[in-house]
């Protein structure tokens, strides 16, 4: 489904869900943002294809649970075809699996469709930046460092473990018998890894994390 165009500055978003209710609700929240331009839809992984190629889409919001070809596969497709468009997961599949296979394959973004509409928000926003989003729900993934960004070393996870807790820097700096210098390299590396975004980012991370017990 081809969509009116608008200014040339506005971030192009293409929407793939075999539901046409589905994406009539999120088209309806995404146009009501400033600078977001939903361009074309999809109900399948063949009509998306057709839809990257005519449109040139920035972003494309994809299910994972398509007829035919999933959305995993399909941003797989999309991810060697157009390396340039970038690609979030718009779906209620929250398996670990799945979502690790997503990032594997180039997907950026991992979002639940029960999550607040500000956080798909969040998601175009951040992927568009070129770091990477995830729901809260699925950060277990992330966690286990089953993406394909390097494992957090021994250290850095009890590091992230006492972020958890709310200590400082320097309070995790005494309870490791560390520098205050030495525990902000560890810091900035986890972020580094996971493609967090600022401070809030990477305490958000390191609670969720414990509260899945990883």
């Amino acid at each position: 489904m081809t969509l009116p165009s608008g200014t040339s500055s506005s971030i192009r978003i293409l929407l793939v869900d075999d539901h046409p209710l589905v994406r009539d609700g999120v088209r309806a929240r995404l146009e009501a943002v400033p600078g977001f331009r939903v361009v074309a839809e999809a109900g399948s992984a063949a009509e998306a294809l057709a839809m990257v190629e005519q449109h040139s889409p920035d972003i494309a919001l994809m299910d994972v649970g398509l007829p035919g070809t999933n959305g995993v596969e399909l941003a797989r497709q999309c991810h060697e075809r157009f390396p340039a468009l970038r690609i979030v997961m718009l779906t209620m599949h929250d398996q670990p699996q799945v979502v690790v296979e997503a990032f594997r394959v180039g997907a950026r973004g991992y979002v639940l469709k029960d999550s607040p509409a500000q956080e798909i928000v969040a998601a175009i926003e951040t992927v568009m930046a070129g770091r990477r989003y995830y729901s809260a729900g699925v950060a277990d993934a992330l966690a286990h460092g089953a993406t394909p960004d390097p494992l957090l070393t021994q250290r850095e996870k009890e590091v992230l473990a006492f972020i958890a807790e709310g200590l400082s820097s320097k309070e995790i700096a005494q309870r490791l018998d560390l520098s205050v210098r030495t525990v902000e390299t560890h810091r900035l590396n986890i972020k580094r890894k996971l493609e967090l975004d600022g401070s809030a980012a990477l305490a958000r991370f390191a609670v969720e994390r414990k509260r899945t017990g990883l």
